[in-house]
């Protein structure tokens, strides 16, 4: 069975000193669960859910692989936020999403949770580009969330990658021409 921690410790090393501080937390071990029930109290209002869900999909969209929706990296992020982020931790999320929405609304006169996959492409990358308020800060951050939601799921370590337990089987001959994937442990 894969466990969702020690995934988390692997995601650490990816994103180093610049790691997005409720993910640090919940990678310490500290508390023994991260992953069961729902969160602790709901962080998003339902307009922010629909759009956390949407633009998850399109950082990890659904390829020859699941992307992010299937991967429940939305209820993901919901239940770290919930259960490890500080207020100010919420904060630029929050942030990020209603500027998002602003802007959705005044260009393209919808709710950019129902927004075409393009224009939300769009406004994700007006926000990494920092055209939005806090947009850059709250680009960064989402982007962890999401990659950090998916490599840790049993989609994302098993579909996306190849799973293999350690210890594993040790072939030192293995032919590089036979790797499909990316492994992981």
């Amino acid at each position: 069975m894969i466990d969702r921690r020690d995934a988390l410790a692997g995601i650490v090393t990816m994103f180093g000193a610049a790691l997005f501080a409720p993910i640090a937390r919940a990678a310490s071990g500290k508390i023994p669960v991260i992953d069961t029930g729902p969160p602790s109290s709901a962080v998003f209002t339902a307009g922010q859910r629909a759009l956390a869900t949407a633009l998850s999909e399109r950082v990890i969209p659904t390829t020859d692989t699941p992307g992010a929706i299937a991967a429940e990296v939305p209820a993901f992020i919901e239940k770290l936020l919930a259960d490890w982020a500080m207020p100010e931790d919420k904060a630029p999320i929050l942030a990020g999403l209603d500027a998002i929405e602003a802007r959705s609304r005044r260009d393209y006169k919808v709710a950019a949770a129902e927004a075409t996959p393009e224009q939300q492409d769009a406004l994700l990358t007006l926000a990494m580009n920092g055209a939005l308020p806090g947009g850059a800060d709250f680009f960064d951050k989402f982007r962890q969330l999401v990659i950090t939601g998916y490599y840790t799921s049993e989609i994302g370590i098993t579909q996306e990658r190849e799973y293999l337990p350690v210890p594993g089987e040790y072939d030192g001959a293995f032919p590089y021409s036979n790797v499909n994937k990316v492994y992981s442990s």
